[in-house]
């Protein structure tokens, strides 16, 4: 397992500069949220940064992810919309049209997945109708990432149509209902969210999907509170967790997600890798 950081929480500095600082650091990878100034798909700009990026990475031996997590990018007024299960079916195919864009950035830079999500149901449409929306948009995206060579990880996210493990079981058996090839469908794991959710043990849950397991998302937090927290400040016990992702041959990145931390971002990374590091040494030396 390698040691990324999210760009999500390096809001405030050029791209060029936060993969530059997380190498200073010490981490081998970065997760780069696409966002306005960070390869924004529909910036004139993104092809002469994406060569930059790709230059800075290649120097640096930084193996990167590919996140689309980004909150206002496609609607200034409301976070995360459109969705793949937005009501209206223009918004939907905006979000394909940009998860599509994704894939071809994730190409590019040789990405080692990119990773996305369902979105909230906000309509009040019924479990069958959220999902039909979400298989179609799902369906659209892995036959661009297919012929693009790139993986897809789907992360499952609090408060969206698919919130759990369980729930991402689910998108599995509609998307084989519905005879869409999903064989590239990885998944990304957020280490906070299984203990937001009581998904628990969160060593049992990596060992269940250690199959499908392409990405994971690391940070602290709090039972029933969806509130990404620098690690010692929540209630996860993380020696377990890293232990499990040690003993699978987790071959990915770890990528710490503290996405409010912006405003204390060199700081904050180097405060949660000098947590992080010593445990995955640690784990791989102890299994050496």
């Amino acid at each position: 397992m390698f040691l990324a950081y999210n760009t999500n929480g390096l809001a405030h500095h050029d791209l060029r500069d936060a993969v530059v600082l997380l190498s200073e650091i010490g981490y081998q990878g970065v997760a780069i949220t696409l966002d306005h100034g960070a390869l924004d798909p529909y910036d004139t700009r993104t092809d002469s940064q994406l060569d930059s990026v790709a230059d800075l990475l290649a120097r640096h031996n930084l193996t990167c992810v590919i996140e689309t997590g980004a909150r206002f990018l496609l609607d200034p007024r409301t976070k995360h919309e459109p969705t793949l299960v937005t009501a209206d079916p223009a918004g939907r195919a905006r979000r394909v049209d940009f998860l599509c864009r994704a894939v071809d950035i994730g190409a590019r830079l040789d990405a080692a997945c990119v990773s996305l999500w369902s979105g909230v149901v906000r309509d009040g449409a019924g479990e069958r109708e959220a999902f039909s929306r979400l298989v179609g948009g799902m369906a659209a995206v892995l036959d661009h990432a297919e012929g693009r060579n790139v993986p897809l990880a789907f992360e499952p996210e609090p408060g969206m149509l698919v919130d759990t493990l369980d729930r991402y079981a689910d998108l599995l058996e509609a998307l084989a209902a519905a005879r869409v090839e999903s064989s590239r469908l990885r998944l990304t794991i957020d280490v906070g969210h299984l203990h937001c959710q009581s998904e628990v043990p969160i060593a049992d849950r990596i060992e269940q999907w250690r199959d499908r397991l392409a990405n994971v998302h690391i940070e602290d937090m709090r039972l029933g509170v969806h509130e990404h927290l620098m690690f010692g400040e929540g209630e996860i016990d993380f020696p377990p967790v890293v232990a499990a992702l040690s003993k699978i041959g987790y071959p990915g990145l770890v990528s710490v997600e503290l996405s409010r931390h912006s405003h204390e971002a060199p700081s904050a990374a180097r405060r949660a890798y000098n947590y992080l590091r010593p445990l995955i040494v640690n784990e791989v030396s102890g299994r050496g």
